[in-house]
């Protein structure tokens, strides 16, 4: 890849995303500005306003090329929030496009923004995955306000000629992870039994660096102009083999047995957390082709690599 000459600003450049964005720009030749909003820690790091509709970004935004926006507020399963969708919306949607008015009037270039396949929905059938033509069923809070989000840039660069890409992306993995992902590796590595063989399901996930490469390709590319592309690993994998792998990779025993999906889905109902069982048992499919097609561009790293990264990493600060 050609070395990147634009000046970058970074939102949520101390996330697990936005911290690694940064630095493979960074090794890819870009000036990058991270925005945080706590003190700098790093020498590229840049003090910059809370995600609200009455930010002013203008520092932040001086001579900048290209804007990779990753901050957000983040999905959870237990939002305290009286009025999610209203919390949602006043940092994904109104703080978002405050941020991309500035940056058109600013003369940025170029947005990226990091949206979600929540935008899509929640679930695929075997066979059909979601790709950038299906419409739009946004389930959550989160959902609706990355996709009005999404409407509100596309209609910014009609109006104003600033190139917008939108990427989204499925659950994303790496070094640093946490949730979900991270609580099962946490299972994996202390052998705990899991209720989790035989599962058949398919989901679409995300390496970080796949993704760090993916927006590093985007970011001049003429064709990324205006579009939005599902960005994926090549391959969809069930729950239960994520989980061999991830045993595989940290050298241990895989401990799986098998329950009927209808006793978890009813447990799941009865604990109120069928929610994230959902996410465990159900499918979730992309289909990458137009951002393989379109920009030419491949995944460069595949899960078991990324897995042995992640472990390495654990290891050398345990």
């Amino acid at each position: 890849m050609a070395a990147i000459k634009s000046t970058v600003l970074v939102t949520g450049a101390n996330g697990f995303v936005g911290k690694a964005v940064c630095e493979h720009l960074l090794a890819q030749g870009a000036n990058v500005k991270g925005a945080v909003r706590s003190h700098p820690l790093a020498s590229y790091h840049v003090q910059a306003p809370s995600l609200t509709a009455d930010a002013n970004w203008t520092a932040q935004l001086q001579q900048v090329d290209v804007v990779v926006h990753c901050a957000a507020r983040v999905h959870v399963m237990s939002d305290t929030a009286t009025d999610p969708l209203t919390a949602f919306r006043a940092v994904n949607t109104e703080g978002t496009l405050a941020l991309a008015r500035q940056a058109a009037d600013a003369g940025v270039k170029r947005f990226i923004f990091i949206s979600s396949i929540k935008v899509n929905g929640e679930q695929t059938e075997p066979g059909k995955p979601f790709d950038e033509n299906v419409q739009s069923q946004p389930e959550d809070p989160y959902g609706r306000s990355k996709y009005e989000a999404e409407q509100g840039l596309m209609a910014l660069a009609k109006e104003c000629g600033m190139a917008v890409t939108i990427i989204r992306p499925p659950l994303i993995y790496g070094e640093g992870v946490k949730a979900n992902f991270a609580s099962m590796m946490t299972w994996v590595r202390k052998g705990i039994p899991l209720p989790f063989a035989r599962l058949n399901n398919a989901r679409s996930l995300l390496a970080l660096p796949n993704l760090c490469d993916f927006i590093a390709h985007a970011i001049a590319h003429p064709a990324a102009v205006n579009q939005v592309f599902l960005v994926a690993d090549p391959v969809a994998v069930s729950t239960s083999q994520l989980l061999a792998a991830i045993a595989e990779t940290e050298g241990v025993a895989c401990r799986l047995f098998y329950l009927p999906p209808g006793v978890i889905r009813g447990l799941g109902r009865c604990l109120g957390i069928d929610a994230k069982l959902q996410r465990i048992y159900g499918s979730l499919e992309m289909d990458t082709g137009k951002a393989q097609s379109r920009l030419q561009w491949s995944a460069p790293y595949s899960l078991s690599q990324t897995l042995s990264l992640m472990a390495s990493s654990h290891s050398e600060s345990s």
